[in-house]
């Protein structure tokens, strides 16, 4: 194996424990309901979030990870030398802030962590952001920090007024047995949209760095 392979190999390694620190943040959000009413034991939540995170690239395609990967970074710009050492390092700043804002119970989101990782080790090593950034990925980015949780606001407040309005005449029991298995899902909908939005980052850094190493080895 070459010295350039292995570094490859490496910096994919890390991309695997950054996926980790993710899901320390994000990923058992999925299961936190299905767990705490007990619909469902850790073990087998975890295999029920697992599948529909894994699937959701059939459904939702790979759009996140080609934004990542290429639409965000003109990393051609970049001496190819310093390629692969960028990608590692937006990477290791990613995984050091989700676990300083882990420990301290912080909501901060992985997504912008590896997002702002990256840019800014490649403006680092491209001593500047002229013709770096492509405007196209981060007017989509930047937007949706503010879209997103707006949005959220108010799908969340409309299905509740829905909900509670629906079964306001039904006893207790009722909605015991509706709702739990709603809660399957629920975690399975949550799972399919974390495997086809946070899941997708590290597939469009991955593709990145295999895309400079080829760069480099030719």
């Amino acid at each position: 194996m070459t010295t350039a392979m292995a570094f490859v190999v490496v910096i994919i390694a890390v991309a695997l424990i950054f996926d980790m620190a993710n899901g320390w943040h994000d990923a058992a959000n999925s299961i936190a309901t299905v767990v705490s009413t007990r619909v469902l034991s850790p073990g087998v939540a975890v295999v029920w979030a697992a599948f529909f995170n894994f699937v959701a690239f059939l459904i939702f395609g790979t759009r996140v990870a080609k934004t990542i990967g290429g639409d965000m970074i003109n990393i051609k710009l970049i001496d190819s030398k310093w390629q692969l050492w960028v990608l590692l390092c937006g990477l290791l700043g990613a995984i050091i802030w989700d676990v300083i804002t882990w420990y301290f119970g912080l909501p901060t989101s992985s997504s912008h962590a590896i997002v702002g990782g990256y840019a800014g080790a490649a403006i680092a090593a491209h001593r500047g952001v002229e013709h770096l950034l492509k405007p196209e990925g981060w007017i989509k980015t930047v937007s949706f920090i503010a879209i997103s949780p707006l949005v959220g606001m108010v799908l969340g407040f409309s299905v509740m007024v829905a909900i509670s309005w629906i079964f306001q005449r039904q006893s207790p029991d009722v909605v015991d047995r509706f709702f739990r298995k709603g809660q399957l899902v629920s975690a399975a909908f949550y799972s399919l949209g974390h495997g086809g939005n946070d899941a997708q980052r590290t597939m469009g850094i991955i593709t990145a760095v295999l895309a400079a190493s080829s760069v480099l080895q030719s």
